[in-house]
This record gives C-alpha cells, structure tokens and sequence, in this order.
C-alpha cells in the first residue's frame, strides 16, 4: 500500500518509536520542554508483562520531574540495595549505597513495570502537544537536511509518511529504526539460559533484592510491593530452550524451596539468554537511538531500564533547547560522547557482575567468597562492597562541560546531589525544588556585581538564579533570585568549597561548570559554543553591523 502524502510538521516535532518506559518517559520529557511529540507504538495498549523491575535513584529523581508527585510513589516499593549470598546460601554483603538517600532517593526500589508505563502514559495523554499512535509500527526513514520523513504503518495496514525534525530509536532490543539505520551492535550473547519468573499473591518481606552465588544452581529473588517477585533461576542442560514457555511443573520444582505456587500465582514466566551488546552508533543525523535499541546488559547489576531513562534525560534537553532557539542541531553531538562510555562500561560490570556472582565452578565461586571475606576486613575494601560503588557513576568528560582544576573540576561532569535545603520562611525542602527546568546558576555566597556578570555572559540562555547561603545564616526573600541556605549541613559539605564561586547546572542536574566572576566571559562563551547559540555579545555585534 502505497503511503499518505507528508503530513504537515508542526514547527518543532519528533517521532519516537517505542512506548515501553524509555519511549514513554522520553516522550514526557519532550513534552515538559515544549516539543511536539508522535508516539508510535506498534503495541495495542502498553505491556502487561513485569520485565525491568528496578530503579535507582538517579531514575527516580528524573521521573519525579515529571509531576507525579505521590502517584509515582505509589508504584515503587523503596528497597535497601543487593544483598549476595556464596556457596550454601551463606550471606556476603549487602550493597546499600551511599547513606545518606544519593539524590535524595532509595538506592534501590522494585516496581511493576506494566504499572509504570501506565502512570507514564497517563500522564502523558493529559499533556499539549502530543500524538499517540497505538497499534502503529515504523516501517522506514529517510532523512534530509531540514528533517526526517518516518513512514508508519498503523491498524489495516494503512500507511502514512509523517514529516519531522529527529526520530528517536525507543523500540528495544530488536530494535526496527536501528535495523534501517543499518547499525550494527558490538558485544557479546551468552549461551546460558535463565528462567524468569514474575508471581503474585507472593508477599515477601524482604526489601533487597537478593543474589544467591551457588554453584549447582546460581539463582535471583526480586521481592518487589504488593505481593509480586521476581526469580530468576539458571537452567541445566536439557530443562529448556531461551524463547521458549516453560512448563509450570518446572517452575513449580525451582521455586519449591521457596515458595509454595500455584499457575494462578505465575505471571509471567519465559526462558532468555542475556546479552551485553552496545550499537556501534547512537546518532545518524537526526536519528538517535536510546534504551535497549541502544544497548542491551545482564540484569544483574540492575541497569538496564535505568540506563535507558539516563539516555533520555541526556538527549531531551538539548532537543528542547533546539525547539525554541537556544542551541543548534551540533548539541546533539555531544549525546553519544557523553552516554555510551557509562552504557559500555556498565555492560562490562553487569557481565563482570554475572560471571563471578552466577559462576557455576565451584572452584570459582569458593575462591569468591574468601576474597569477600577478606575484603570485608579491610575498611576501604568493605566500604567500596557496601556502597556499591563497583556500579560506574556517570561523568562527562566530553560534551557540555568546561572542565577546570580541582576542587571546583572535582564536581564538573558529575549529577549534583540534592541535600536539605532551607527557605527564608524556614520551610525545608529538597534543592530539586528550586532548580529549573533548564539551566540554572548557583551563586554560592557571592556578590551583586558579580551576579551582573554572570548572567550578562549567559543570556540568552534560560538560567534560573539561585542564591546558595552558607554557614549558619537565614536566607533572604526578596528580590529576583531564589535564595536557599543550609538545613542541616549537608549544603555546606556540597558546596562548602565553592564559595565566592557559580556552579552552573544543566537542564539534567550535571555540573556544566564552576567559576569565579572574573572567568564569566570566558565560561559563557564556551557554553554559547558548545551549544551552537549565540551570546548576547554576539547578538548586539550583529544588530550593530546591521
């Protein structure tokens, strides 16, 4: 059948193929920003299966942009990190992250992905600006200079050519943008076949996940909120092939350790093969690729939902900013410096992850747990289990950021925490509360005149300003500027550094760059650059040639 002419574009729109959580939430964040938004999913409604069930609290503070409010805690069941067991079920160690809250939210929490998605698509529905197209598939590209034409084919087969700006690749593993791009993905497929297992009326009250290291059968328990589990069991030779629906009598004899089932309890159930495999490109012009169509990891360290919402929160800013002026299409080309060396690395660490905690050598898995133990003696060996900081943090070492020499360098590239913060009516809430939805200037306890330079090296970019107090003093209210002061001392411990100094935020919360008044010329002129913008310098030089 032969397609509908091209549709007329609206003056800013992108096409995202995938309505599962990365699609939906990128969608949301492209909708926050102002951008017109063409969901296609080729699904009828949004999943009904439970397959990512962990977010961290980088995932968290995200979504919580999106004005869930208590909605969003609703489906999240907070938990108290990875708890892994050695041979004979013998505890190691619990990881429960950095304490306090990293971002001010659990390290770790369980969900149920299918009401996820549909908190996420409600929301989604009540916003301007945005199209859903269920039941719809993309079938080809093609791309031009001033934009991209995706044809779609919908319920019938009838087909329609819709005409935008970019087209980000949501749409998973198997992911069919990727496949036209003709991208291919680097890594590697495992042979091992894992049975996983989604229960209900299976209340556990546990609030870790827990991984359990025994050779004869390596095996993962998920309790996740309101009755439902995850397991994952390791399959012998012979118990069943990946894609393949496993018998319950099987799933009956893995879980009878555990728990009593019944079929009524089982959820869903499935045989898989995991894959560490990254795509060789993320960017083609104006097609971008996030999520699973990105890169594809082992569950073991938990990532792979999470790293696919980092991907959204780094890209959709900058098509924000695009959509109304402030940067040019060369922003985007910071997208795939920026997010695939964390996405590789975290494959590396969930294959890692899976090959030491999932070994089936009893020889390895004996010479695991004395090295555990070993660690678990020494304070900076121990401290580095329990905090789990064997899971790589994102920093951008490329990209928009202006690096500098430490202490100031120290926090460029990395996501600001959010301590306690006090307001000048003594309320005390968390610094999220006061940033904005694009850049935004901290001026730790500096002058006026220097908040002149400052913003005049920015404009014309959108900074919201915030005044950061420290040490034991009240802020004031008044004036142009959000002023916040210590709650409890951990601003100061943040921040404590910096003072006299601008740290300024990005839309996704990371450190573009800390300065000092007299290096606002300079720093604002590279953001311009980096950015493709043009300074208010730049602007009055032009209106003056005119």
């Amino acid at each position: 059948m032969n397609p509908s002419p091209v549709q007329a574009q609206s003056p800013f729109r992108v096409v995202i193929a995938g309505g599962g959580p990365v699609g939906l939430t990128a969608a949301n964040l492209l909708a926050v920003a102002g951008v017109d938004v063409v969901l296609v999913e080729r699904n009828p409604s949004t999943s009904d299966e439970a397959k990512a069930i962990s977010m961290d609290a980088e995932s968290l503070r995200v979504l919580h942009r999106l004005g869930f409010g208590a909605r969003l805690d609703a489906v999240m069941a907070p938990g108290t990190g990875v708890r892994f067991h050695g041979r004979g079920g013998r505890r190691l160690f619990q990881a429960r992250g950095a304490s306090p809250y990293p971002y001010g939210y659990a390290v770790k929490s369980q969900f149920s992905q299918p009401e996820l998605e549909r908190l996420l698509f409600g929301q989604l529905e009540r916003r301007d600006g945005v199209q859903i197209r269920m039941s719809t598939e993309v079938v080809a590209f093609s791309q031009d200079a001033l934009g991209v034409d995706v044809t779609v084919r919908g319920v019938g087969g009838l087909e329609e050519t819709l005409r935008a700006d970019y087209l980000l690749g949501c749409d998973g593993g198997r992911s069919t943008v990727r496949k036209l791009a003709g991208i291919p993905m680097s890594g590697t497929s495992f042979d091992d076949v894992w049975l996983v297992v989604d229960t209900i009326g299976d209340h556990h009250d546990a609030r870790c996940s827990m991984h359990f290291g025994d050779p004869d059968r390596p095996y993962v328990i998920v309790p996740g909120g309101d009755g439902r589990c995850r397991y994952e069991f390791l399959l012998r030779p012979g118990e069943g092939a990946a894609r393949e629906q496993p018998p319950f009598e099987l799933v009956e004899r893995l879980l009878a350790p555990h728990r009593r089932i019944t079929p009524e309890q089982v959820e869903r159930s499935v045989n898989y093969r995991f894959s560490g495999l990254v795509a060789d490109r993320w960017h083609d012009r104006r097609m971008l690729l996030l999520g699973d169509a990105a890169h594809m990891m082992p569950p073991f360290a938990g990532q792979g939902l999470n790293s696919g919402i980092r991907d959204a929160a780094n890209l959709c800013w900058k098509l924000g900013l695009i959509a109304r002026g402030h940067a040019t299409d060369s922003v985007l080309n910071s997208y795939e410096p920026e997010r695939k060396p964390h996405a590789e690395a975290t494959v590396k660490v969930s294959v890692l992850q899976g090959r030491i905690v999932m070994t089936t050598s009893k020889r390895a898995a004996r010479l695991r747990d004395i090295v555990v133990a070993a660690a678990m003696r020494i304070p900076c060996a121990r401290d580095y289990l329990l905090q789990g900081r064997y899971l790589p943090k994102p920093r951008y070492s490329k990209g928009i950021v202006v690096p500098s020499e430490p202490p100031g360098g120290a926090l460029v590239g990395t996501q600001l925490d959010q301590p306690w913060v006090l307001r000048p009516d003594g309320a005390v809430r968390r610094l999220d509360r006061f940033l904005g939805e694009d850049f935004t200037l901290l001026g730790v306890d500096v002058a006026e005149c220097d908040w002149r330079n400052a913003v005049s090296a920015l404009t014309p970019l959108p900074v919201r300003c915030v005044d950061i107090v420290l040490g034991d003093r009240r802020p004031r209210s008044g004036g142009s500027r959000v002023a916040v002061g210590d709650a409890d001392g951990g601003l100061e411990e943040l921040l404590g550094f910096a003072s006299g100094q601008f740290v300024l935020l990005r839309p996704d919360r990371y450190v573009a760059a800390v300065f000092r008044a007299g290096q606002a010329g300079s720093i604002g002129a590279v953001i311009h650059r980096l950015l493709g913008s043009s300074s208010r310098s730049d602007q009055l030089s032009v209106k003056g040639q005119q």
